[in-house]
């Protein structure tokens, strides 16, 4: 025990990238949130906008929430954000499975963000993973070559390994140059998937990983032992030119169990 009853954080488990590790979730997402809205600035005043992916699950959605109601992150610039989606179930909107859903109705529905700026991948219909290829090139293109990217990720990670929606031995994982594409099929947990691949990914500004809970503590440790993409797909986010950061919280540590 520490003086005064303070007990120490939890070792950073040797994962690639940087690593931030914070006893509780509430500080995880304090330290994520003001990486985030430092991000956003920097972004548009540089490019004039902001290319923000987000994934969908229960891990983050305490972070979404975090965004529309703290005053520290009241002035996040939505009016010249694009917000984006890292992957979807192939279900509609108003299925409960949907990411976009939760998105939207924690997001979309409390910020100023222009709904010209959404943009969701309608995972429904055919050839979706091409349209919505075609919806980032037109919206980055833009931008100076080098530039022309999304300039902030948020992925979490799965007790198998998976991120986004990238499976052990499922077929994007061999992406073909592809920036989306549908993954299907027995490696896949039903219903099939769109995916952003890991071109997309790795050619990223910045890209946050978000893991808490006792529950991927083995994962954690797996990660950190090294492998091969194929059985961890976590392992193949490895930005070319931007950054990789985790955000742990104590639980979530190999050596995280508490006396």
């Amino acid at each position: 025990m520490e003086p005064y009853g303070v007990e120490p954080l939890p070792d950073k488990p040797a994962l690639p990238g940087s690593v931030i590790v914070r006893d509780s979730v509430d500080e995880v997402i304090d330290a994520a949130a003001a990486d985030l809205i430092t991000q956003a600035r920097a972004c548009t005043r540089a490019f004039g906008d902001f290319h923000l992916a987000l994934s969908g699950g229960s891990t983050p959605e305490p972070f979404y929430r975090r965004l529309m109601y703290d005053p520290a992150l009241r002035d996040f610039p939505w009016t010249r954000t694009h917000l984006w989606i890292v992957d979807e179930r192939r279900v509609p909107f108003d299925d409960e499975r949907s990411n976009f859903a939760m998105i939207r109705d924690i997001i979309v529905e409390h910020s100023d963000i222009p709904r010209t700026q959404v943009h969701p991948i309608r995972a429904t219909e055919d050839a979706c993973d091409s349209a919505y290829e075609e919806e980032l090139r037109a919206n980055l293109e833009w931008r100076e070559p080098g530039h022309d990217r999304l300039d902030y990720v948020l992925l979490g990670m799965g007790a198998d390994g998976h991120t986004a929606s990238l499976f052990p031995h499922s077929p994007a994982l061999n992406d073909n140059g592809r920036l989306v594409l549908v993954n299907e099929g027995p490696r896949v947990t039903p219903p099939d998937r769109v995916t952003m691949t890991y071109l997309l990914l790795n050619a990223s500004r910045f890209v946050a990983v978000l893991v808490t809970g006792e529950r991927k503590r083995g994962t954690v440790a797996r990660v950190a032992a090294g492998g091969e993409v194929l059985d961890m797909p976590i392992l193949g986010v490895a930005p070319l030119a931007g950054e990789l950061r985790w955000y742990l919280d104590a639980a979530a540590c190999p050596d995280g169990a508490r006396a």
